[in-house]
């Protein structure tokens, strides 16, 4: 009788030779002929069963090994260009999957992010990857994704895509299917050549019940591609950061320096302390000390967590979790400014004069300990009469000084007339199991603007100082209006009975003469959603072009390290500058500036986007309920097809596809951002007041589709082309001519 090898030989040969896994190799290896084959075939079904091997095409092999020869798909580079592969066929979860390094030889083809490659793979014992692979053949490049719902059949099922605009759904065969539940959130890319029918794809991986606890910003994070989870290295490095020493610091800790920040905030980057400066020579005047946390000394260039920190670009905020740009070690513990502990900081001290204006100013690199940890709320409450126990404390010494030099300051914004607009901001509130429980105004205080005029002044001291020391920095560049969208603000201050000086500079002075105008009319919110809309997208620059919202001619992020990192390549250039240390900017970092701001530049975008996703999911699941309720709202867009409307309870954006506007052709004027009825003259802009029926709520994809009922307190008007009955025809303006025309040509052809 035959030996049969126990499950363990059988795993260490697949192991050792897993080129050579079908089960005939496996038999053939052991000698196993005739009837024992029966026996061979059941402990691989055994093996099979309790995941000790996997079997894909008459194949077995390791779960937690990958064969030989393999499908892959690239990754983008690292900062140091390396380009990681990710397996294709991976069983496991994706956080287990192994690191791939790309070994290319002379010859090869530059791989790009999402082409698709066969390669050779050789095991390697390393702390960064587990194998190198070299190029067999390119297969294809950068499969589209998908993001949806997967609905099972009989043959595998289909994707039903979450985005708004898609318009198809995807086949998925049972093979590729993962094994995926009917109703589960799933991603996938596409599979196979463009064919007739519905496109196919291949789940990659499942992310479980879409409408679970929190599941809305997983739904955005896994469909921006943000990084939510520290590779082990970064882990590791920030496990073994120890608190920073005194060394040659400034010590600070003498100042009564605080934080004040959101109720609900973890970390704490930025403190304040104010007082009366006691020059003689400066009557009136403040001083204003602003120090923030030492990211620096823990993020050291070229290392793992400055490498992730890179890549993140900044921490991304939604209703119900924190995506951040460093680990929480850090990010919570060592680099926040908490209340009584010791904490390594860059400050500066900032000289006023009476009215306002910067004096001068000058960097440390300091040791600090917070006085408090303050919110905007108790501070507010503090300054208009009502303090608490602890904040009566600090009324003399801290808060009451804070707001002198903040009165101060106002009047030098007021001179410097800063885009001035007025756009509330709307807080989402989540119960623990994740539902919307309301919607609300953000309430602002002075306590905020005190907090953003101090921060403004430091980031406006950082930029100067980095230019006077000659070092790079990344600035943060606001570019003023294109004359095509400031055409378009013009017209629309005109229409509604306002005046935008042309022929001269733009300033922003202008603008917030406009806005003062229609402050207190009905157009006030137009004004204030158009004015937006012509500005340009802020971002990092190398180079010094200004910043035109808040009409400063320098301008850099200094006061939020922790969260982003052009802030972290200011601080190091600020080390350098002084001679504070071996952690300041490094030669990379220098000659890597370019490629750092628009890296970074495309990560705060990004993260916009998701986090506007996000709430759009939330506001719909929060309305889905209200299904045929009617609510009041503004006109805020116009395109060819509908219009989007901002419900005033909420802030959501819904809707009305043009097919529901009105019973006749809408002519649509992009100048103007118009739409007017062919036949009623009616006009539909920016800013007019609207009662809408909501229609549909899509928690998913967040889409609110709206129904209008009438426009500025008035219903619309009947078209004279509606029907007895109530029909429409959907001719244009003009078919009837158009169709008259031609019957005369085809009449004078025939006389001819």
């Amino acid at each position: 009788m035959q030996d049969i090898p126990t499950k363990a030989q059988i795993l260490q040969w697949i192991a050792e030779n897993p080129g050579l896994s079908a089960k005939r190799d496996i038999a053939k290896a052991f000698g196993i002929k005739g009837a024992a084959r029966i026996d061979l075939k059941r402990i691989l079904k055994e093996l099979e069963a309790d995941g000790s091997v996997t079997k894909k095409a008459r194949t077995y092999r390791d779960p937690d090994t990958l064969p030989p020869v393999t499908l892959l798909t690239a990754l983008p580079p690292d900062d140091q260009g390396d380009i990681f592969l990710r397996p294709m066929e991976w069983q496991g979860a994706a956080e287990d999957a192994p690191r791939i390094l790309f070994i290319p030889k002379k010859g090869d083809p530059a791989l790009g992010a999402g082409d698709r490659v066969l390669a050779r793979l050789s095991k390697v014992d390393l702390d960064d990857y587990q194998y190198e692979a070299r190029l067999i053949r390119r297969l294809g490049s950068n499969p589209i994704k998908i993001l949806g719902i997967f609905r099972k059949s009989a043959e595998g099922g289909r994707i039903i895509p979450i985005d708004k605009g898609a318009d198809k759904d995807w086949l998925v065969s049972r093979d590729d299917s993962l094994e995926a539940r009917d109703g589960e959130l799933v991603e996938a890319e596409q599979h196979g050549p463009k064919r007739m029918g519905l496109p196919r794809a291949r789940i990659v991986q499942r992310l479980g019940d879409p409408m679970g606890p929190k599941a809305v910003s997983l739904i955005a994070i896994h469909q921006h591609g943000i990084p939510d989870r520290f590779p082990d290295p970064v882990i590791q490095e920030a496990e073994a950061a120890n608190p920073a020493p005194m060394d040659a610091r400034e010590d600070l800790r003498d100042l009564p320096l605080v934080t004040i920040d959101p109720s609900d905030a973890r970390d704490h980057d930025d403190a304040v302390f104010a007082e009366a400066d006691h020059d003689a020579h400066n009557p009136g005047g403040h001083i204003v000390w602003v120090a923030i946390a030492d990211v620096a000394h823990y993020v050291r260039p070229g290392s793992a967590l400055d490498r992730e920190a890179r890549k993140r670009g900044n921490s991304t905020y939604f209703p119900d979790r924190v995506v951040p740009m460093l680990p929480d070690i850090l990010s919570g513990d060592l680099c926040s400014l908490h209340e009584g502990v010791d904490r390594p900081c860059l400050a500066v001290r900032l000289k006023l004069d009476a009215e306002g204006t910067k004096i001068s100013h000058r960097f440390v690199r300091g040791m600090m300990r917070s006085a408090a940890s303050l919110t905007y709320e108790e501070v507010q409450q503090a300054q208009d009469g009502h303090p608490t126990p602890r904040t009566a404390a600090l009324m003399d010494r801290v808060i009451t000084p804070l707001y002198a030099a903040y009165q101060a300051a106002t009047k030098a914004r007021h001179l410097r007339q800063p885009l001035d607009l007025d756009l509330p901001e709307r807080k989402i509130v989540l119960s623990d199991e994740g539902k919307v429980l309301s919607v609300a105004f953000r309430e602002r205080f002075d306590a905020h603007r005190l907090i953003e005029e101090f921060m403004i002044l430091a980031n406006v001291a950082a930029a100067e100082e980095l230019t006077r020391l000659k070092r790079p920095l990344l600035f943060r560049v606001h570019e003023e209006p294109s004359p095509e969208k400031l055409d378009a603000l013009r017209e629309v201050a005109e229409a509604s009975g306002f005046t935008l000086a042309k022929g001269q500079v733009l300033k922003t002075a202008h603008l917030n003469r406009l806005l003062a105008q229609a402050q207190g009319t009905e157009f006030d919110e137009l004004m204030n959603i158009t004015t937006l809309r012509s500005m340009t997208q802020a971002y990092y620059h190398p180079q010094n072009f200004g910043h035109f919202g808040l009409s400063l001619r320098s301008y850099a992020h200094f006061t939020s390290p922790i969260r982003r990192y052009a802030d972290l390549i200011v601080h190091r250039a600020l080390i350098t500058g002084h001679d504070w240390g071996r952690d300041g900017l490094s030669p990379q970092d220098i000659e890597a500036l370019d490629e750092t701001a628009k890296l970074i530049s495309d990560a705060e975008r990004r993260s916009m986007t998701a986090e506007r996703d996000t709430n759009d999911r939330y506001l719909a699941a929060y309305l889905s309920d209200r299904v045929g309720s009617e609510f009041t709202g503004r006109i805020s867009g116009v395109q060819r097809f509908g219009l989007f409307v901002k419900l005033d309870e909420t802030g959501a954006d819904g809707l009305i596809p043009i097919r529901d506007v009105g019973r006749e052709f809408f002519h649509y004027d992009d100048g103007t951002q118009t739409l007017m009825g062919a036949d009623t003259g009616l006009t539909l802009g920016i800013g007019q007041k609207v009662t809408v029926r909501l229609a549909e709520a899509i928690p998913v994809t967040g889409g609110l589709t709206l129904e209008l009922i009438s426009l500025d307190g008035a219903p619309l008007p009947r078209s004279p082309r509606t029907g007895k009955k109530g029909r429409f025809s959907p001719r244009k303006p003009g078919a009837a001519a158009a169709r008259d025309t031609k019957l005369k040509r085809k009449v004078i052809r025939k006389r001819r």
